[in-house]
């Protein structure tokens, strides 16, 4: 059975400067995650929110489906480095 996961993770700097990431927090649907995500902008290095679907039950999940992103998100920034 597929099912939709909704996730807000944010980031955080480390007092040496490293960006480090903090609770992925799930939350029960899309506007939740963005209402989320834009509160914690304010206050975080980095944020994203995304979906994603998949069965749980075999493991198998499709690729996330990012809602928002603000900041610095690392794993954004290493596909854009891909991309180019």
């Amino acid at each position: 059975m597929l099912l939709t996961y909704f996730v807000v993770q944010s980031f955080n700097f480390t007092p040496r400067g490293a960006v480090t990431a903090g609770k992925a927090v799930e939350v029960q649907d899309a506007e939740h995650a963005l209402r989320l995500a834009e509160k914690l902008a304010g206050c975080s290095a980095g944020v994203v929110a995304f979906s994603r679907k998949g069965d749980p039950s075999s493991g198998e999940f499709e690729d996330a489906v990012i809602l928002y992103a603000n900041g610095i998100v690392p794993m954004l920034e290493a596909e854009v480095a891909v991309a180019c």
